[in-house]
């Protein structure tokens, strides 16, 4: 029985943080023995509120940065495809298609689109990322995915791939599975600012790859209880970021609850519960510093994964885009055109 397959992916807009991790990484590393995986390096995505060509010159360096961060968490490219989205050219053509399979007003109520337009500081919504989500259903469809790991703000957009791929099904016929998504088990991981969400765009992050002392520095200076300016004061708890860090990425839910109950009777300050939790995600990062660093040393080895990963899903793609047109017969109008010349140029020779 052929194994199902997943794709989910990151824009290479630089390292990732402990809200990819939670979010979706996670999960891939631990369904990658049960599903066929495909990860997704989305470079054009990235031209949605970077299109100018500084940025787009960092792309390569950013995926490699990327990669590392797969790589160090566990991602095992022996067990899955990682590759690059515009050596991809069948996927032009399935947006194209896709394009027609959906109204300007369905993209309109995609709820994160306007929250991307807001945090890239566009002040009217480009065509392109109107689009954006018809382009992650061309992703995701490409392989003929099963299920796709996102975080939360991407839910929105695979539903809209659902409904895209059933349009297509029952306009031509079945070509692509009904992709299920998958949220992880932290949905949305607050930023250490105490905002919504960890962003790199808000500068409120830590990564995967800071080292111990920088994750000290930004620990130290998280949002707590800000009606606690001492730690004689009986704080808050629920919604406090370090101590939704602290039930995530501390093990020792001893200690978790005794700093729990100390700080909502006033008994224990700040600076205690920062330092345990500054010691718990450097705990938690420590193993995947050690990875990062020993591919960072194989010396092409990231990129050799890239072209590896790329060239194999050009096969897929191939398949995919040649199984669309056969079933919208856009295949045959320029077999039989083709044919009908060929025919009168033996007959005029």
């Amino acid at each position: 029985m052929e194994r199902k397959r997943i794709l989910t992916g990151d824009r290479p807009t630089g390292k990732l943080h402990l809200g990819h991790y939670v979010g979706s990484l996670a999960n891939r590393v631990r369904l990658q023995d049960s599903y066929e995986c495909f990860f997704i390096l989305a470079d054009l995505h990235t031209l949605t509120t970077k299109p100018e060509k500084q940025d787009i010159d960092t792309i390569a360096d950013n995926a490699r940065e990327m990669v590392l961060d797969y790589l160090a968490c566990g991602i095992d490219p022996a067990k899955s495809v990682i590759y690059l989205q515009s050596a991809i050219h069948e996927v032009y053509e399935m947006n194209l298609i896709f394009e027609m399979l959906v109204t300007v007003p369905r993209l309109q109520r995609v709820p994160s689109l306007k929250d991307m337009a807001r945090s890239a500081h566009l002040s009217e919504m480009p065509f392109g990322l109107l689009g954006y989500p018809v382009l992650q259903a061309a992703d995701i469809l490409m392989p003929r995915a099963h299920l796709v790991p996102v975080g939360k703000d991407n839910e929105s957009h695979v539903e809209l791939t659902r409904e895209i791929a059933k349009r297509f099904n029952n306009l031509y016929g079945e070509v692509f599975p009904i992709p299920e998504v998958l949220v992880g088990e932290v949905p949305t991981l607050v930023g250490t600012d105490g905002n919504a969400k960890m962003s790199k765009s808000l500068g409120n992050t830590i990564y995967l790859s800071d080292d111990a002392k920088t994750v000290d520095k930004k620990v130290r200076g998280m949002y707590t209880d800000p009606k606690r300016i001492r730690a004689d004061i009986p704080g808050t708890v629920e919604g406090n970021p370090v101590f939704i860090y602290h039930d995530i990425f501390n093990p020792d839910k001893e200690e978790v609850a005794d700093l729990k109950d100390r700080y909502t009777r006033g008994a224990v300050g700040d600076v205690e519960v920062k330092e345990k939790l500054a010691l718990a995600i450097n705990t938690f990062l420590e193993p995947l510093r050690g990875r990062r660093r020993e591919f960072a040393e194989r010396k092409g080895f990231v990129d050799q994964v890239i072209y590896d990963g790329t060239m194999r899903m050009r096969e897929e793609a191939r398949e995919t885009v040649t199984a669309m047109k056969k079933a919208m017969g856009l295949q045959s109008i320029w077999n039989r055109i083709s044919r009908k010349a060929e025919e009168a140029r033996k007959k005029d020779g």
